[in-house]
């Protein structure tokens, strides 16, 4: 079996287990259920919520390039820090964190293969406990726009008939709904999806019975079928970035595509967007 392009991001739960004393060494939740932190997490493992922390209070956006070094120094990680995410929903926020901090620079950065669902299965340790480090130093890069795309360059991409992945669910992706189940308070005015994006559905990029990524051959087929090939560039949204950012991290470093950006403004921005195009 041919491995992953970039298999340094990617670490098993064994790995995580075996360097939870190690100081290098920062193990990250980040969860959509806020609640799971606290009830249980990873011995040693510091939270860091994507819409309490990561999120701008104001506006529709992350935070600063400031309030980025404060959150570091504040969970005591350091510019060389390796950093290892997880969390529940395969990982979803896992890797939209992974994404920010790579945004504002972080390169030692690896998400933990299977995430929650797979440590708890293994009945690896878990705590109440929070520990509290050593406030740091640390110094953020300029963000790294080459990761992330705006509106603009979503109509450029249209115009130019460039890939867009549409990874949210069929039902989604053809109009019929105009959010996730559950999630009304994240829809949009219309249903449908971006003209010319195709529908790779996040999740056929994961194992149901355990959250850990596919084989390098099973990701090639799924991407490479709909036309989504490393010579290319590719945008991926989902509602609001959360499952695009799994699939950029798939696409990124998995099979190694050298350009790919992720659309966090997403369906909740171009489905209210006045003067958007869209299809279904």
């Amino acid at each position: 079996m041919n491995t992953y392009s970039h298999p340094e991001y990617l670490v098993e739960t064994d790995w995580v287990e075996e360097h939870l004393d190690d100081p290098n060494v920062r193990v990250i939740e980040s969860d959509e259920d806020a609640l799971l932190y606290d009830m249980k997490h990873i011995p040693g493992a510091v939270r860091i919520d994507w819409f309490t922390t990561l999120q701008h209070p104001v506006r529709r956006d992350f935070l600063t390039k400031e309030e980025f070094e404060d959150v570091c120094e504040r969970a005591g990680i350091t510019n060389d820090t390796a950093l290892v995410f997880y969390g529940d929903k395969s990982n979803w926020f896992a890797c939209y964190a992974l994404w920010i901090f790579e945004y504002y620079g972080h390169k030692n950065v690896k998400i933990m293969n299977g995430g929650r669902a797979k440590w708890e299965q293994e009945g690896k340790p878990m705590t109440r406990e929070i520990l509290t480090y050593t406030p740091s130093e640390y110094v953020a890069r300029e963000p790294d726009k080459s990761i992330r795309a705006f509106r603009e360059q979503v109509f450029a991409q249209i115009e130019s008939k460039k890939p867009l992945v549409d990874v949210r669910s069929p039902q989604e992706y053809s109009g019929e709904l105009i959010s996730m189940p559950n999630y009304p308070q994240e829809g949009a005015q219309r249903g449908g999806h971006i003209p010319g994006a195709v529908s790779i559905p996040w999740s056929k990029a994961v194992d149901e019975a355990d959250s850990t990524f596919k084989s390098p051959e099973e990701l090639r087929s799924l991407y490479e079928e709909k036309g989504i090939t490393p010579d290319k560039e590719i945008i991926a949204y989902c509602r609001i970035g959360e499952r695009s950012s799994l699939t950029w991290f798939a696409l990124k470093y998995l099979l190694g595509y050298p350009n790919v950006k992720n659309y966090d403004g997403s369906w909740t921005e171009w489905g209210n967007l006045v003067d958007a195009p869209i299809e279904k």
